[in-house]
């Protein structure tokens, strides 16, 4: 039955050939670059969020439970909320000069931006 999920087969046009056995296409796992090879920006951005100001970490190239790992990291050392998708981490509040010693304390190639 688990085979069996329509969700993963929506656009699909029906075969009629008896044999016919869908196949799905794997995800490409990106492979996280070390963190001296990884060249990260650390801006503030004021756009669409209602006047508040929040810390962008923007250049991360790598999986997304590495980059998930590294916002939890920053977020906790900032003492603040955020989030990590689409290859950004958003840390809530202006901090961009603790991120940006932080990732230099890690390792990182990080620069402040704007």
């Amino acid at each position: 039955m688990a085979d069996n999920d329509w969700k993963k087969r929506l656009g699909v046009v029906y075969s009629t050939n008896p044999d016919f056995r869908f196949t799905e296409e794997e995800e490409e796992k990106t492979e996280t670059l070390q963190p001296s090879a990884q060249k990260l920006i650390v801006s503030i951005d004021r756009r669409n969020r209602a006047g508040k100001q929040v810390t962008l970490v923007t250049g991360f190239i790598g999986s997304d439970e590495d980059l998930a790992a590294l916002g939890k990291t920053l977020k906790v050392k900032c003492g603040v909320g955020g989030t990590a998708k689409n290859g950004e981490i958003t840390i809530q509040g202006d901090f961009r000069d603790k991120v940006t010693a932080l990732l230099c304390d890690m390792g990182y190639k990080a620069k402040r931006g704007n």
